[in-house]
């Protein structure tokens, strides 16, 4: 028995089965990144006025990413138009730079941003200064229960040249410098908390993980596929173009979303 409209579109919709089956999951992935979107912007707009965290993270690589996924939106199109004008060879040229696109987006946001997070931290002392910035020799994780447990007496900080929140010894709060400020010993007795900028650290980076991490997952997802159909599965090209063809067209309608959600992760964490 022939399942029908594998190929061919359905009359009375115009779209093939495929096709019709992602438009309703990414129905369905609109609802779930919009209810997150939704409680980042609820949650900003409900924070006290110079509460919310702002410039912490890295608008050059945020940049750089967002190219190399726009870039990655290009090609799968070209890939597809490959396809459709019968050149499998080309197809695959353009296919491959996808798939090197998104490992590259995967490798700078899980090998060099999230990193980096781990090893900026905030510290609050207890005559109520709070500053950024790095510990010398940048641990990862360190908070000030771990401090006591290793029976560190202090740490040297350095500050970032620019304080977002609080008093801090000659500067206030938003100042930028040309330079950054000299390391400075703190005392664990006068540290009240010291957090890196991980998802326990506050809501802020707690929404930023949950929505980066879940985008990530879905970049990769999108390169498994791509890549499937682009090694494993190319077979198909011989004995089925346009059923191949299809498919090719239904991972692009998918990864054309995961770069839209880019498209708004990035400047509503990084640039606002």
């Amino acid at each position: 028995m022939d399942i029908p409209y594998t190929s061919q579109a359905r009359p009375d919709t115009g779209l093939f089965n495929a096709k019709l089956g992602i438009w309703l999951f990414l129905a369905s992935e609109v609802m779930l990144f919009g209810a997150l979107f939704s409680a980042y912007i609820l949650l900003r707009v409900g924070a006290d006025p110079g509460t919310w965290p702002q410039g912490l993270l890295n608008v050059p690589i945020g940049t750089f990413n967002t190219a190399v996924l726009i870039t990655s939106s290009v090609t799968v199109v070209l890939g597809w138009t490959a396809l459709k004008l019968g050149d499998f060879k080309t197809y695959r040229k353009y296919q491959a730079v996808t798939i090197l696109c998104a490992l590259g987006f995967l490798f700078v946001k899980c090998l060099i941003e999230y990193p980096e997070k781990f090893t900026h931290y905030e510290v609050w002392k207890n005559d109520g200064t709070r500053m950024t910035g790095h510990i010398e020799g940048k641990p990862y994780f360190l908070t000030e229960k771990k401090m006591a447990v290793r029976k560190m007496e202090s740490i040297k900080f350095t500050p970032d040249h620019r304080f977002y929140f609080g008093p801090v010894p000659e500067h206030t709060a938003g100042e930028t410098t040309a330079e950054h400020p000299p390391a400075v010993e703190i005392k664990l007795d006068e540290i009240k908390r010291l957090s890196a900028f991980v998802p326990a650290h506050g809501t802020y980076f707690a929404i930023y993980f949950t929505l980066t991490a879940l985008h990530g997952l879905h970049v990769l997802a999108g390169a498994l596929v791509i890549f499937f159909l682009w090694g494993p599965l190319a077979g198909l090209w011989k004995t089925d173009p346009e059923r191949y063809t299809n498919r090719v067209e239904v991972s692009g309608l998918f990864w054309h979303f995961v770069d839209l959600v880019w498209i708004f992760l990035f400047p509503v964490f990084y640039l606002l």
